[in-house]
């Protein structure tokens, strides 16, 4: 029998499940929104950054035929420093679990937070197909590359330690996110995201987001696809390369995106902040990500 990784230690404690039953409970006002597909990325389950409250009230609120999570789910790096595993972490494996029960396509293709897995690509568990990458045929009969993105990363390729450090840089900057956002909800402010704010005002932030999309566009069109969907960045968008389609499906740490295909072949990018913040107060009131989650860096 083959040795498990020995990073995937770090992660026993997560696949032991103890509840039935989510402590959020799930809840819908009103039909789901329904699409193609839903592919998200860079949750960061097992830090105190991710949007668990944000998470669980966007797959409350939508369905697919198909979901792909497209790397970084399970943050493995913080996890191997501290063990962080609130309930809500759980409510969203939970919520993903039903979802193959259900009949949804579920496929997991691991990014380098979770490069753990890896090794068990091509496996199959409680119906979420495991992958390193995959290609997906759009309604309107286009393929696209399905990858995490960070085999494109310069500094991780070449500065494996750099982009450590980076991670613990990010994690302080989330904590002063989770102030900013604590004092914004008391003064009944939306949610905003200062890190986000942040790369876009920096100039080396934001020549490295435009030459990274180059990069994996041309990869992209290499491979003979017609675009290529991919995360890593925490920067969601959609462009178009030469008649490459890039589409970055962003996070849920800051920036809270989706990417969504609807069922004539469209492509959108749904900012969950934006999405509740649209709601009617009569049908559900708008809610907040729970700031206690990321008051700290993790």
């Amino acid at each position: 029998m083959t040795q498990l990784p020995t990073d995937i230690a770090s992660l026993t404690n997560v696949t032991n499940f103890p509840i039935v039953h989510p402590v959020v409970p799930e809840r819908t006002l009103g039909e789901r929104r329904k699409f193609r597909t839903i592919w998200i990325s860079d949750i960061h389950l097992g830090t105190k950054g991710c949007n668990a409250a944000m998470l669980i009230d966007f797959l409350d609120h939508t369905d697919s035929e198909t979901m792909y999570l497209v790397g970084d789910i399970i943050d493995g790096w913080r996890l191997k420093k501290k063990f962080y595993w609130p309930p809500e972490h759980n409510d969203i494996v939970w919520r993903v679990l039903k979802r193959a029960r259900r009949g949804t396509r579920i496929v997991y293709i691991p990014g380098n937070h979770d490069e753990m897995v890896r090794p068990f690509c091509g496996m199959n568990f409680g119906g979420v197909e495991i992958k390193r990458a995959d290609v997906h045929t759009t309604a309107d009969e286009r393929r696209l590359l399905v990858l995490h993105g960070d085999e494109f990363d310069t500094i991780m390729l070449a500065h494996r330690w750099l982009a450590f450090v980076g991670d613990a840089l990010y994690h302080v900057m989330m904590g002063l996110n989770g102030w900013v956002n604590a004092i914004r909800n008391g003064l009944g402010l939306p949610y905003w995201s200062l890190s986000k704010a942040a790369k876009h005002k920096v100039k080396n932030a934001v020549e490295f987001i435009s030459k990274y999309e180059e990069v994996v566009a041309r990869a992209a069109s290499e491979r003979g696809v017609d675009g290529v969907v991919c995360g890593h960045i925490h920067t969601a968008e959609m462009r178009d390369f030469d008649g490459i389609a890039y589409y970055n499906d962003g996070d849920w740490v800051e920036g809270c995106n989706a990417l969504v295909e609807h069922f004539d072949g469209t492509m959108e990018i749904l900012h969950w902040p934006d999405e509740i913040a649209k709601r009617e107060p009569l049908t559900e009131p708008a809610q907040e990500p729970d700031q206690a989650e990321t008051l700290e860096a993790a």
